[in-house]
């Protein structure tokens, strides 16, 4: 029995079990019991079977059967598989069969039980096969259950969905099934449905499968059966597994790609993660265009000659499944141009998606048209279309823009809907993006306004510096330098630090910066300045606190201050919390004065002391913020370090000491707008990631030159 019978005969009959056919069977295979199922099922009267070898029953006689039986009933273990019985009328029926020890002192017998292993059963009817089968293989878990509330049939989807064998449920309860609160809500509302006729329509419940650590998640739709005589027979029960749903995949796919777009507050980035995310999961090729609401590149965009398409975008993302994305004529950061008709002006225009499936290329379309982009449509395969405009605030952003070439299934409503919400998700971002870009720029014009246009320290010094502010992760900081010309040809040098990024800490900057400035127009002491900038700021801070404002920044900043004079070649040095000053000899040494430690400005102690170093004429004098040499994946002895390697290089000028010094130490920055501009040039498109950067940067080099007594006394302040 635990094996089919080979002989070839045509497919046998289902066997139109709703439970199983039970019998009982001794060790040498005889039968002691038969169940009234079993006669019914296949057409043996008790009274005929009991008392015989079991093999009599098996299609074909094969009493060759007793010595597998044996054999299996010596090792005293269960054990299950098909068969084909021989039914009372002498046809074949397939069965699955399983066999449980019966143990007792001094013997074994044996539970056999033979279902139907198709799913088909006696519910619906025999006479009607073709509705048998497709309930039986149907893909929603089906059950039916008795006015009892007990189970009396179940397709094979809703066996897999309890992960439980057919006869574990077939005439029990539910809350036998799955005992506690979730079979008891079951039952609930089973009977509420066998009582009132109205169905429950997708109420979910959790299944915990044997051997499973985690709960399935389930939606069931309960409705009665009715007789023909309008009788209640029962409840069907469908059941889905929401975990595999459309919905659920829906959603899981939502999330998936949604997180993988707005990781930055760069729009080109934002863009291009957008389409990467969709490409190839819901499209084979997409673009991000915007408007010149979103500042994206350093020009406006310009009109086209004459009877030429309009220009309302430009690109700022594009992902292909072709390597290259041949499909596009434009790359990122060029101006992308559409006709006043098309569906893509329509869309911006509106602020509606255009969804066409199915993608018409005929001469009286938009498409046929457009010729340009009637040829790459037919040369690249492009069937299905939909356009999304980029919605953020009541602003339109721009539009997005899904095609289909090599997957040739056209998109549908379940996927217009997903892509609408991702496309909104992302415009968000951008929108994010666009405004932190605005105030960035804000920023940096007003921070490039406040440092000083010309620097000029007389005869004394030559001079040379950069400012690099951070990149748009950060925001502008509040980081300056200044030179201030000193009465007998000396000069002063200044840099600073203002604590935060963004627009404060620029206008914040420049309020330190002139009164530094004002200061050392006095000629005080270097340690005398940096206490009477402490005592001011605190002041300042004690007004801005007066007025209740609360948008009043708390002001605090780094700073070093230095006075040069030509004649004794000194140079006296006081820091407020700021990086040490580096020293170049004419030699090419390197070396970091050691400038007694003070505190940042604004803590009110002003406790500051100098220090006086001689240096040799044509010596170099770096004054540097901390964003030159730290940063967040190495200490600031590294930078110190990496510094004093650069400022050691033999340069032909102050100028071009200075910028090796900065493409060194600061190369992301020092190159950025040429990487910007490259971004779009590069294979695929898509827009490259720059490194991040943390900080601000600024560098102040002063070459040291020497007077005379009398060439000095000659210098007047301008």
């Amino acid at each position: 029995m635990a094996e089919s019978i080979q002989e070839e005969w045509a497919e046998p009959d289902a066997t139109g079990l709703a439970e199983a056919a039970t019998a009982v069977v001794d060790a040498e295979g005889t039968i002691l019991a038969w169940t009234a199922v079993a006669e019914r099922a296949l057409g043996h009267r008790a009274a005929d079977v009991v008392g015989r070898s079991v093999t009599e029953l098996l299609a074909g006689g094969d009493t060759g059967r007793a010595a597998v039986w044996q054999e299996r009933a010596r090792a005293r273990q269960p054990w299950s598989g098909l068969a084909y019985l021989r039914s009372g009328s002498g046809a074949a029926i397939k069965v699955l069969v399983e066999v449980q020890p019966l143990l007792g002192d001094d013997r074994t017998d044996w539970l056999v039980s033979a279902t139907d292993p198709s799913g088909v059963s006696a519910w619906p009817p025999a006479r009607s096969p073709v509705a048998a089968a497709l309930l039986a293989r149907a893909p929603v878990g089906l059950s039916i259950w008795d006015t009892d509330l007990r189970c009396v049939w179940l397709n094979s989807t809703a066996a897999r969905q309890d992960g439980l064998l057919r006869r574990q449920r077939l005439g029990r309860l539910m809350t036998e099934v799955q005992p506690g609160a979730p079979g008891r809500e079951i039952v609930a509302a089973m009977r509420q449905v066998l009582k009132t006729g109205e169905p429950v329509v997708e109420r979910e419940y959790t299944w915990r499968v044997p051997g499973e650590e985690e709960d399935r998640v389930l939606s069931s739709t309960y409705f009665r059966l009715d007789g023909a005589d309008g009788q209640p027979m029962g409840v069907c029960n469908m059941a889905t597994d929401i975990e595999k749903s459309l919905a659920r995949q829906h959603l899981l796919t939502l999330g998936e790609v949604g997180s993988r777009i707005g990781t930055t507050l760069d729009v080109i980035q934002t863009s291009q993660e957008l389409a990467d995310a969709a490409v190839p999961l819901l499209a084979d090729y997409v673009t991000v265009d915007l408007g010149d609401t979103v500042p994206l590149g350093d020009e406006p965009l310009k009109g086209p000659a004459a009877g030429a398409s309009v220009p309302v975008f430009r690109r700022a993302g594009m992902a292909s499944v072709h390597q290259g994305v041949p499909e596009s004529p434009w790359r990122v950061g060029e101006p992308v141009f559409v006709p006043s008709t098309s569906p893509f002006t329509r869309a911006l225009l509106s602020g509606e998606t255009h969804f066409e499936p199915v993608l018409d290329t005929s001469l009286d379309t938009w498409l046929g048209r457009d010729p340009q982009r009637a040829r790459t449509a037919a040369e690249t395969g492009m069937h299905s279309l939909i356009i999304v405009p980029l919605k953020a605030r009541g602003v339109i952003l721009g539009e997005a823009v899904f095609i289909r070439t090599e997957n040739r299934t056209p998109f549908s409503r379940d996927d217009l809907l997903l892509i609408e919400e991702l496309a909104e998700r992302a415009a968000l971002s951008l929108d994010n993006a666009r405004r932190y870009t605005r105030e960035r720029e804000a920023a940096v014009a007003l921070q490039r306004n406040l440092l000083p246009d010309r620097l000029w320290g007389g005869p004394a010094v030559q001079l040379a510096s950069r400012y690099l502010p951070a990149d748009i992760h950060e925001g502008v900081g509040g980081d300056w330098f200044d030179v201030v010309p000193l009465p007998d040809a000396r000069v002063g040098l200044m840099i600073g630090d203002v604590v935060g990024h963004g627009i404060n800490a620029a206008a914040l900057m420049g309020q330190l910066r002139t009164v530094m400035g004002t200061l050392a127009d006095l000629d005080l002491p270097p340690e005398a300045l940096l206490a009477r900038l402490d005592r001011r700021v605190l002041q300042m801070t004690g007004e801005s606190e007066g007025t209740g404002d609360p948008a009043g920044p708390v002001m605090s900043c780094t700073c070093a201050y230095a006075v040069y004079d030509p004649v004794t070649r000194r140079c006296t040095f006081a820091s407020a919390g700021h990086p040490p000053p580096a020293i170049r000899l004419p030699d090419g040494t390197v070396s970091f004065v050691s400038v007694p430690p003070g505190p940042p400005i604004g803590l009110g102690t002003a406790a500051y002391r100098s220090l006086t170093v001689e240096l040799p004429e044509d010596s170099v004098v770096a004054l540097y913020t901390d964003g030159l040499v730290e940063t967040r994946t190495a200490d600031i002895d590294d930078g110190l370090g990496r510094l004093a390697e650069a400022l050691s290089w033999s340069a032909p000028s102050l100028e071009a000491l200075c910028s090796h010094v900065t493409v060194t130490l600061a190369p992301r920055r020092a190159r950025r707008a040429r990487a910007v501009r490259a971004v779009g040039e590069e294979a695929g498109g898509g827009a490259r990631q720059l490194p991040r950067s943390e900080d601000d940067v600024a560098l102040l080099l002063a070459g040291t030159r020497v007077l005379s007594p009398g060439e000095a006394a000659a210098q007047r302040r301008p």
